[in-house]
């Protein structure tokens, strides 16, 4: 159905926009306060927020050890002001930017994309997009990513109606507004990328010359740099050589792996040539699984045709393109391509190539769903088979049937392990309001499903797979993962060390030297930031935290010019760590 009045399309897309806004809203939002922090990257980005909100410098703050900030400040400025009216830096608070990003993001594709294609297709773009793995995690966490992904792409969306309404024509103030707060966001790729997208889509279409292209980009870029310079300038001017060395490693050094950069800092990340497509393909899950269930039964042919031919029937496949998807596929292809450059790659990064993946991979979906039939009914048996055997297995729990634990030992030792399966399954054994409501959203998605399936309307089926995707997310975060993070996190031992010795924001060190030693980001961020750095600052008596695996290397490195006395450690691991952490009293000699 193609509705061309603009005000009628706006009509006809509140209902589903509106719906897939309350989709998203439901998928995060609820979830995002209710586990501790229990990895390295959350606690580390908290902890700005933090320093901002205690010292009052929103521009270069210290934070970990009298370290500052590897990041731009935009989305720690939104954490703290977030924070603000509750004075205090949460959880919830810390990951609310990232999950309004990713509502934000989801409902703003919706919006282009219905208008642009036949709207089912944009539809179900948009629920794959919401229900992928990699997307959704994005979502949940405290991190710069998915801040980054929603100032990138809704950007590369401003610059193709810049391009679609005005032709190149008066450039529109929100263009080097959203690039200006992707570079704030995580530096120069904010603005690199986009132009790099929109240069090689305009010359594709042969429609511009070179030189207004490249005076286009000029323009876009240079207004870009505004917003970003003034923060930059300013922190140069706090933070001196050392700021600049950290800008050049995180931007220069870890794209082109510079050895002089790297010797300095840990830039990490450093995958092979493949790692990117398969990043892609566990980041598609579920909906990876759909799409490998679809190649068999498949009727491979060998090709007939010449190389030559094949380019030539491929550009004129472009061509004749809608011109949101000729601008989607160039926008994909060269994400992929942009970041296949540098030594470091991580499945972040690949994010902004979600929304126009997503669209071509529903496109796909909606001609599976309608042209191989046993394929989506397939998938859809699967996952309920899976989702089935979760619900009976949470209902042996319950029952007292089945002791997870003394299964898994069956077959491995690993203590990790064990502990993860012994915390999922006391969550069982005992559930809360939130866990007996989780398992009964799962129970009837899955009766959809099954329902679904007697009945011949495979979009139906589709759609059900997508009811019950959602509620395993629920699972996911609201019982599970909210039951990891607490008993990994590093909040009891905080608690327990405040209590139990005179420990101050004065007399706690660390050591701070990622190449040599593990940093207690989690430690820290439930300490309020207090830690100081121990080799800069060689004080004479205090109070030393260490994880375990580095208690030899520093007792040995300091053991001439201090006494280390051990006071306690923490119970377990931590879940940022994997390993426990020591608390020690020292004095010099």
């Amino acid at each position: 159905m193609q509705i061309r009045t603009p005000f009628l399309q706006y009509l006809y897309l509140q209902k589903p926009i509106t719906l897939i806004l309350v989709i998203c809203t439901i998928s995060v939002l609820p979830w995002i306060g209710i586990g501790d922090f229990a990895t390295k990257g959350e606690p580390r980005e908290a902890a700005v927020a933090v320093s901002m909100l205690e010292s009052g410098n929103w521009v270069l703050p210290e934070v970990y050890a009298n370290e500052f900030a590897y990041k731009p400040p935009m989305a720690h400025w939104l954490m703290a002001a977030f924070s603000l009216p509750q004075g205090a830096v949460s959880e919830f608070t810390a990951r609310l930017p990232s999950a309004l990003a990713y509502i934000f993001l989801v409902g703003i594709t919706l919006f282009l994309f219905g208008q642009r294609v036949k709207f089912q297709e944009a539809f179900v773009g948009v629920l794959l997009l919401l229900t992928c793995i990699e997307i959704h995690r994005a979502g949940m966490t405290t991190r710069v990513d998915m801040l980054l992904t929603t100032f990138t792409v809704t950007g590369l969306y401003a610059l193709y109606l810049w391009e679609e309404c005005g032709e190149l024509k008066g450039l529109p103030l929100i263009i080097p507004f959203l690039l200006g707060c992707a570079m704030l966001t995580k530096g120069p790729v904010g603005v690199v990328l986009p132009l790099f997208v929109f240069g090689v889509y305009l010359l594709l279409l042969r429609k511009y010359s070179f030189v207004l292209v490249f005076k286009a980009l000029l323009y876009v870029g240079v207004s870009s740099l505004f917003l970003p310079l003034i923060w930059y300038v300013a922190a140069w001017k706090q933070g001196g050589e050392d700021f600049l060395n950290v800008v050049l490693a995180e931007n220069f050094g870890r794209f082109f792996h510079t050895d002089n950069l790297s010797i300095h800092y840990d830039l990490g990340h450093e995958n092979g040539a493949w790692y990117n497509l398969l990043t892609l393909i566990a980041g598609f899950v579920p909906w990876t699984i759909f799409f490998f269930f679809s190649l068999f039964g498949i009727k491979y042919h060998k090709p007939t045709w010449s190389f030559k031919l094949i380019l030539r029937k491929m550009w004129d496949g472009f061509r004749s393109m809608e011109k949101l998807k000729q601008f989607s596929l160039v926008a994909l292809v060269c994400i992929l391509f942009f970041y296949s450059i540098p030594s470091s790659k991580r499945s972040v990064y690949l994010m902004p190539a979600y929304p126009f993946i997503a669209l071509f991979l529903a496109q796909y979906a909606l001609y599976i769903t309608k042209y191989r039939v046993k394929v989506t009914r397939l998938f859809a048996g699967f996952l309920a088979v899976v989702v089935s055997v979760v619900l009976i297995a949470a209902g042996l729990i319950m029952a007292g049937v089945v002791d997870p634990v003394a299964l898994t030992e069956r077959f491995t030792h690993r203590s990790s392990t064990l502990f993860a399966v012994d915390t999922v399954s006391r969550m069982f054994a005992s559930p809360d309001g939130l866990t007996a409501g989780v398992l009964i959203a799962m129970a009837i998605a899955l009766i959809t499903v099954f329902y679904q399936m007697r009945k011949k309307i495979n979009l139906k089926i589709l759609y059900a797979v997508i009811f019950l995707i959602i509620t395993t997310h629920l699972l996911i975060d609201g019982v599970i993962m909210r039951g990891i993070r607490n008993e990994t996190s590093a909040r009891p031992f905080a608690e327990r060390v405040l209590k139990e010795y005179p420990l101050n924001r004065q007399n706690m060190y660390v050591m701070n030297n990622l190449k040599e030693y593990a940093n207690l980001y989690g430690l820290n961020f439930y300490l309020k930031n207090s830690f100081h750095n121990f080799e800069k600052e060689q004080p004479a008596a205090g109070y030393f935290f260490v994880a375990e695996k580095d208690i030899e290397k520093v007792i040995r490195r300091y053991e001439n010019a201090y006494t280390f006395t051990p006071l306690t450690s923490s119970e377990r691991e931590t879940g940022d760590l994997r390993q426990k952490v020591h608390l020690y009293a020292f004095t010099a000699r």
